[in-house]
């Protein structure tokens, strides 16, 4: 068994609703590091060919979409609501929508539908950034309804709430970092996602200046010997918690070494075996060594790290996107570069990448798509251009690649997937 296959053994073992490795449930995978396991997926495609089936859709949005069984959930803004859509994953049908919100607004280039669904393969979550979660079961019955800015306060964010909330043994984790707008505290809690009632909810103080404290990330699950823990990056630090009870358990800084009060942090953490991934703002990226026990400690840093699009953690290798297109590949053990800078495709890049077959897949707001040979070596495999403005990552799913744009969600691939 190679370390990949056994570390994703491992993430399923703990989880109670097991989600095959053909879905994307999660809006980074399902081993929630951006890497499919599919070893058959497209190589190249444009606006006609390639195409197995496109839906039209009604504006952007930032949200992932998500993957399970015969379905696609899609985080929808339409005329000043949120919806979430459920998808035939066959024929790219509309099988039945649901208004989860009446307060859409625009943020910058985003708006409420920024944060992307999970799902466990029998119920879907959605959050909005209007602070509503909401869990419907595939036949878009809803279960349960939380407004968390009624319960807890407003949300004090400056470009607008996007984390996505983080699905594990039946709880539903989620952060609330910020500050910008408000002098209330940032917090993080857990929701029985069969009831929506809170299991409990913990304050993470900052002492971050300004903008800083805000994040954008998602949360990632930590797996020792002594049991999981919640990564949380965010407000100038990385923190983890104990899912028992959210006690924070360990605290790392070094996010901000010079106060940068706008040093707020969009790229989320990615775990990967002992290694925990934490962007910043561009430099400093830490990697961080978990073992078995006690605390964790840097293992090396690197300036070399994004800003808005989350890593790829593989094997042996980090890759990084940056905003303006620049990419970088560096060794997982060390930190030390591979290959990089090297330039792709000039445009913005906001959506994160993924690596499939052997391939990374990065894609611009243009709507193009540069796949890189994902190795030891810069190599340009492909330059799929879609001529449709795209904030969102790639889902991949069962040979097929899912890409959402303004337009249309595509289903990309040679023929129809099973359904």
């Amino acid at each position: 068994m190679t370390r990949r296959s056994a570390v994703l053994a491992l993430l399923f073992s703990f989880s109670a609703s097991f989600a095959i490795a053909a879905d994307w449930p999660h809006w980074r995978g399902p081993d929630r590091n951006g890497v499919s396991l599919d070893g058959a997926v497209p190589l190249r495609w444009d606006a006609s060919s390639n195409v197995v089936w496109k839906l039209p859709l009604p504006g952007l949005s930032g949200a992932t979409p998500i993957l399970a069984g015969d379905r696609v959930f899609v985080h929808v803004a339409e005329n000043g609501k949120l919806y979430l859509w459920s998808v035939a994953l066959a024929d790219g049908e509309v099988l039945w929508k649901r208004e989860l919100d009446d307060r859409d607004e625009a943020k910058r280039k985003g708006n409420m539908s920024s944060p992307s669904p999970v799902t466990d393969g029998e119920q879907v979550w959605v959050m909005t950034g209007t602070g509503v979660l909401t869990a419907l079961d595939f036949d878009g019955n809803r279960r349960w309804r939380r407004d968390l800015q009624a319960d807890y306060g407003k949300f004090g964010i400056l470009h607008g709430y996007s984390s996505s909330p983080l699905l594990h043994e039946g709880t539903l984790y989620v952060q609330v970092l910020h500050g910008f707008h408000t002098d209330d505290p940032s917090y993080v809690m857990a929701i029985d996602a069969a009831t929506g009632e809170t299991r409990w909810r913990v304050e993470r103080p900052t002492d971050a200046p300004r903008e800083a404290p805000d994040a954008y990330t998602t949360p990632a699950l930590l797996h020792r010997a002594g049991g999981t823990e919640l990564v949380v990056s965010g407000g100038d630090y990385v923190t983890g918690h104990d899912l028992g009870g959210g006690e924070e358990l360990w605290r790392l800084g070094g996010l901000n070494p010079t106060r940068n009060p706008m040093q707020r942090i969009v790229a989320s953490p990615i775990v990967d075996g002992d290694l925990i991934l934490v962007p910043s703002r561009v430099k400093p990226m830490l990697a961080i060594e978990a073992p078995d026990s006690g605390p964790p400690t840097v293992r090396w840093s690197s300036d070399d790290g994004p800003d808005v699009p989350t890593p790829v953690v593989t094997d042996d290798y980090v890759f990084v996107v940056k905003d303006r297109g620049i990419v970088f590949c560096l060794d997982r053990r060390t930190g030390d570069v591979v290959w990089g800078p090297e330039r792709i495709k000039p445009d913005t890049y906001s959506s994160s990448p993924v690596v499939a077959a052997g391939r990374l897949y990065a894609t611009g707001e243009s709507g193009t798509t540069t796949v890189l040979a994902a190795g030891a070596e810069f190599a340009v495999l492909a330059e799929n251009s879609i001529d449709e403005y795209t904030l969102s990552s790639l889902a991949v799913a069962d040979g097929r690649i899912y890409l959402r744009t303004a337009d249309h969600l595509y289903c990309l691939g040679g023929s129809a997937p099973p359904g």
